[in-house]
């Protein structure tokens, strides 16, 4: 199985460029934190993460994401090589993207897309599926209601009560 989830922050903005087939196809290089504290107390550090994402996903990515913008990408880990104009045999090693899910508010991504901006002309699928593109007609609900009204009563937990 080869099958990759990250969620990391753009290293910097993403290049979009079109094949010959006019088909539009993105790179870009995703900070992942790394899950550990070093002993010597200083910064766990990032892996920066090579990324390719094709189709409508790399225009909306290059649209709405720039350096620093939260996202996370599920797809496969995928190896190629090639030879470099100096004759030398280069391999590269990247994440060859399936899906892709922007992260963090508007005011994060600086004018990036927001989940309601979805109901808006955009019409931003997520994924590589063939989503429909007719939005008009998803409901929308009220989220000023609170959607645990009916669950009963509050339980108060105390930090001994949690498992971790």
């Amino acid at each position: 199985m080869n099958k990759v989830i990250l969620i990391g922050r753009l290293a910097r903005d993403p290049e979009l460029r079109t094949t010959a087939g006019n088909i539009s196809v993105a790179t870009f290089t995703l900070a992942v934190s790394r899950p550990f504290t070093p002993q010597n107390g200083g910064d766990s550090g990032a892996d920066f993460i090579s990324c390719v994402v094709w189709r409508r996903q790399a225009e909306n990515l290059t649209r709405y994401c720039h350096k620093g913008s939260q996202i996370a990408v599920e797809g496969r880990i995928q190896t190629r090589n090639y030879t470099a104009q100096d004759g030398t045999k280069r391999y590269v090693t990247e994440v060859l993207v399936d899906n892709l899910t922007f992260l963090g508010s508007r005011s994060d991504n600086q004018g990036g897309m927001t989940p309601q901006d979805n109901l808006g002309d955009h019409n931003y699928s997520t994924n590589n599926y063939d989503a429909p593109t007719d939005v008009a007609n998803v409901p929308t609900t009220d989220i000023s209601e609170d959607p645990f009204k009916d669950f009963g009563e509050e339980i108060t937990l105390s930090d001994d009560d949690l498992p971790f």
